[in-house]
């Protein structure tokens, strides 16, 4: 293995002509890298092999692009997966800007910022959201670049950069409108880009607790909504009858496709991984199975009718969302070629699916699992499906022998008596408010970045996270719809309404958790308009909260802010009061996302901390497996590779590589696909937590990924670059 430290300045470069052309995608052509994740079937692969596993060693920089053209550190992390078109690379800043830049040589050929734009004027855009990727139409000469930011779709002119003024209003439509529901209090903000067949396009997103996560298509053109798919079903609609409450489409949350789609462009059937039902870890409200939450769901892409579904969780109260659209393959099953898609999830299983009918390739099981839970209200399903094959990539039990021993006696002594006093009964332990570890943890197994799949040897390559989570419920406060207020003053509602909107995030005493900031010293980088703005816009993961009053808003605000003036006026809720009671008050929320950790910061259980597994989809078979990412300081005391967090995915070449970045440790790797020895290891100007993007052009292979560092809150190098690697010019 040979490293090599990534040089920050671009070299001299051969003069080219440069053709500002675009082509149309083509199934059999992988020149390019025209849809997110490759191509619509999402296998993440590329033909190309210029690029094999006897020369990547001798790898190099042939561009760097700064999307921000400055030297700003106060980046959003970015996610983007850039398409690339011909000639050029299309993709988004870490301050969400469009650009469009030359692939050979990485110039700017146009940027489009939408806070410059008459879009900030009409949607009044405000905050910072994240971005995984954009979608590129064309029809003849009509080319647009299709992208969101916040709740808006835009659509942008790809050879100029310019709105498309016909689109919706003025260049944009406001995805709030639509949904059945008062779009003034709703948030959708998605994150992943659109799916395109013909001239339709679907999208779903990121919401908050009170917005439905409805599936919708919306003509390329015009921006007119032309379907919607109800993600919990109406009345007369099927899996309506998996809800016990048959009042539950007005008020139920979240259920939503955040991950993206795949398409099978020849059967026009759209794949759309759905999340978890509003609340996260408390089903009590929701009883029942409750389609269509954590399913796979297949979609006549045209009219939006179900044509089937497969749940994963039953009644989900462990945050076990779908985070990624299923690979569509080819499988050899019973001695014939089957059409499938292969789903893999946030519990370490993967899913092998015929494709038309979503009958099992691999029989799945329906398995006892632990139901005795102490919260008052719920009822867990009995039973979860486990597949036979494929095996879990990521463990799913932690026991006193799993604990990490790296660490010394008095830390290991802490983590085990700690260990004793929650509730670690395996995969699917109830929550409790004692405490429960929840392994796999919220952020996997597998997570959004998904797998990438060799067509040729249907192997399977997927990344995964191993870090266990506690899992604390406590009991909500009874609020009476008496006409009377519980609290007297805005100190006490902000209080109150902090537990019940804020606390999942950032913890009781608002010293964060996970990937999820500390609260503490907040007055001193908003003021009552920006914290105002803030909570109707959302920021990254946390989602707008436009359900929130005036009122409610304003004594939050005292709360974080610590405005006393404020804190000790009356609270009046009237206006909170006059509301509907839907939906139904949770009678338990959660203290936060908190990872079981030693007193040193690294996850309490053993290593490894995250691997990569090889998978053959034919067999159901592992093929190989290692540990994937680093920690520096215990390497240098000579250590293993432990594994660490990575969020990002893989990419597979008919060369024989498997490019990923995604560790927080800020690597760029190329490894070896048939035995997963690391061929070539780079640092990166910060972690790469992306999806790489391969393509060639004029007969040259590049592979790009966008390095803006990592979510963990441990690493703080930010960066706006693109990288782009080559061989040298003589190969």
């Amino acid at each position: 293995m040979k490293k090599k430290h990534l040089l920050y300045v671009i070299g001299s470069t051969a003069a080219l002509i440069a053709i500002f052309s675009f082509i149309l995608y083509s199934q059999t052509d992988n020149q390019d890298w025209p849809v997110t994740g490759g191509g619509k079937t999402n296998i993440r692969y590329s033909s190309l092999k210029q690029i094999d596993t006897n020369n990547v060693s001798r790898l190099q920089v042939a561009w760097v692009y700064h999307s921000e053209n400055n030297d700003s550190t106060k980046f959003e992390i970015m996610e983007c997966n850039p398409i690339v078109i011909g000639r050029t690379l299309f993709g988004v800043s870490p301050k969400m800007k469009l650009f469009a830049i030359d692939a050979v040589t990485g110039k700017e050929k146009w940027h489009f910022d939408p806070s410059d734009s008459i879009a900030n004027k009409i949607w009044h855009r405000g905050g910072v959201n994240m971005n995984r990727g954009v979608t590129y139409w064309a029809e003849g000469k009509d080319q647009r670049i299709i992208y969101t930011t916040g709740p808006i779709v835009l659509e942008v002119n790809a050879n100029t950069g310019q709105l498309i003024q016909s689109f919706g209003k003025n260049g944009g439509i406001n995805l709030a409108i639509g949904l059945d529901r008062d779009p003034k209090k709703l948030s959708v903000t998605p994150t992943s880009p659109v799916m395109i067949y013909k001239n339709l396009f679907f999208v779903g997103g990121a919401v908050n607790e009170e917005t439905p996560g409805h599936i919708r298509a919306f003509d390329v053109k015009t921006g007119i909504q032309k379907w919607i798919f109800h993600t919990v079903p109406y009345p007369g609609e099927a899996g309506y009858k998996t809800w016990q409450d048959k009042k539950a489409y007005k008020w139920v949350g979240s259920t939503n496709s955040w991950g993206g789609f795949s398409l099978d462009e020849k059967r026009g059937i759209l794949y759309a991984p759905i999340g978890s039902p509003t609340n996260d870890f408390y089903g009590g409200n929701r009883l029942g199975k409750g389609l269509y939450g954590n399913c796979l769901v297949a979609l006549n892409a045209v009219t939006g009718k179900l044509l089937w579904n497969f749940q994963n969780v039953h009644h989900d109260v462990w945050d076990m969302d779908l985070p990624t659209p299923p690979s569509l393959i080819t499988v050899m099953h019973n001695g014939e070629k089957t059409d499938a898609v292969a789903q893999t999830t946030k519990t370490g299983f993967v899913f092998v699916l015929d494709r038309v009918t979503g009958k099992p390739i691999f029989p799945i099981i329906e398995k006892p699992v632990h139901t005795n839970t102490s919260l008052e209200g719920e009822r867990l399903w009995p039973t979860q499906p486990f597949p036979v094959l494929p095996k879990p990539f990521a463990r799913q039990t932690i026991t006193e022998a799993d604990l990490n021993t790296l660490v010394s006696d008095a830390s290991f002594q802490d983590i085990k008596r700690r260990f004793h006093t929650y509730r670690s009964d395996g995969i699917f332990t109830p929550p409790s408010v004692k405490g429960t570890l929840v392994f796999p943890g919220y952020d996997g197994g597998g997570e959004w970045g998904g797998g990438a799949v060799d067509p040729e040897t249907n192997i399977m390559y997927i990344n995964n996270n191993e870090m266990a989570w506690v899992l604390n419920m406590v009991k909500n406060k009874e609020v009476k719809n008496s006409g009377k207020s519980n609290y007297a003053t805005n100190l006490e509602a902000g209080r109150g309404l902090y537990m019940k909107n804020c606390m999942g995030c950032h913890g009781p005493q608002r010293l964060g958790g996970g990937n999820y900031p500390s609260l503490i010293g907040a007055e001193k980088k908003y003021n009552t308009a920006q914290f105002f703005e803030l909570l109707s816009t959302g920021r990254r993961m946390m989602p707008g909260f436009n359900q929130l009053t005036k009122t409610e808003r304003l004594a939050i605000a005292s709360f974080i802010l610590n405005l006393k003036t404020e804190q000790k006026k009356p609270y009046s809720a009237s206006e909170t009061l006059a509301k509907s009671n839907i939906p139904p008050q949770q009678t338990y929320g959660f203290t936060g996302y908190n990872k079981f950790l030693t007193k040193d910061g690294y996850p309490a259980i053993s290593p490894p901390w995250g691997t990569l597994t090889a998978i053959n989809l034919n067999t159901g078979k592992q093929v190989w497996k290692i540990p994937f990412g680093e920690f520096e300081e215990l390497k240098a005391k000579g250590i293993p590779t432990t594994g660490r967090e990575n969020f990002g995915g893989p990419v597979v070449t008919a060369g024989g590589l498997l490019f990923i970045a995604a560790t927080a440790d800020g690597k760029f790797r190329a490894i070896s696909k048939s035995s997963g020895e690391i061929l070539f290891e780079t640092d990166l100007p910060a972690a790469g937590s992306a999806t790489p993007a391969v393509y060639s052009v004029d007969g040259k292979e590049y592979v790009v990924i966008a390095c803006g560092g990592s979510k963990n809150k441990d690493v703080v190098k930010k960066s706006d670059t693109y990288v782009a690697f080559s061989l040298p010019t003589n190969q």
